[in-house]
């Protein structure tokens, strides 16, 4: 775990941390990731730092081999989860696809505010978490993921993303750590 700075206009980017999501089995448990998830959003607000809150409320078209998400949604299933404390300044993003950045005006509101830097945390890590880190690191942003605040509904493929993929889009840390280097850029 290697987080070493954070620029001056880093942003936080809290993905698919909404009560469908949050409610799936998840190892480590999810409600740990949104504790965690919470914690950075509150240093990053404290020191006027971009937040912002992805949720997902479709699925890209195309045949897959994956089962498809059948039957209806609860109402509220892709209402962001209280424990964020989303405020009047937070950013919210809203995809139809794994990644937060195709389809969307992400990156459009992070170049407008100055961003240089993502910290990435949230549900699913191999999912769209990874899509997400993939996409950030392709626009040219630098990339850190809290390690300890994502989770997967799949052991091997979290563990893929955190070993082997997002060390190659940047760096990773805990959430404690990268709390600690709020404020420091």
């Amino acid at each position: 775990m290697t987080a070493t700075l954070l620029d001056r206009t880093t942003a936080l980017v809290l993905v698919d941390l909404q009560k469908g999501i949050t409610a799936l089995p998840t190892a480590p448990p999810a409600q740990h990731i949104v504790e965690r998830s919470a914690a950075l959003a509150r240093a990053f607000r404290e020191h006027g730092l971009p937040v912002v809150l992805v949720r997902v409320t479709g699925g890209a078209p195309g045949r897959t081999e994956g089962p498809a998400r059948s039957g209806d949604v609860p109402a509220d299933w892709a209402d962001l989860v209280p424990e964020l404390g989303r405020t009047d300044t937070d950013i919210v993003v809203t995809k139809q696809q794994w990644g937060a950045f195709y389809g969307t005006d992400l990156d459009l509101q992070l170049r407008r505010r100055g961003v240089t830097q993502v910290v990435l945390a949230g549900i699913a890590t191999s999912i769209g978490v990874e899509s997400t880190a993939r996409a950030a690191h392709e626009h040219g942003y630098h990339v850190t993921v809290a390690v300890d605040a994502v989770t997967d509904m799949d052991a091997d493929a979290h563990r893929n993303s955190v070993e082997k993929i997002f060390p190659r889009l940047g760096e990773t840390d805990t959430a404690e750590a990268i709390v600690a280097l709020v404020g420091r850029g």
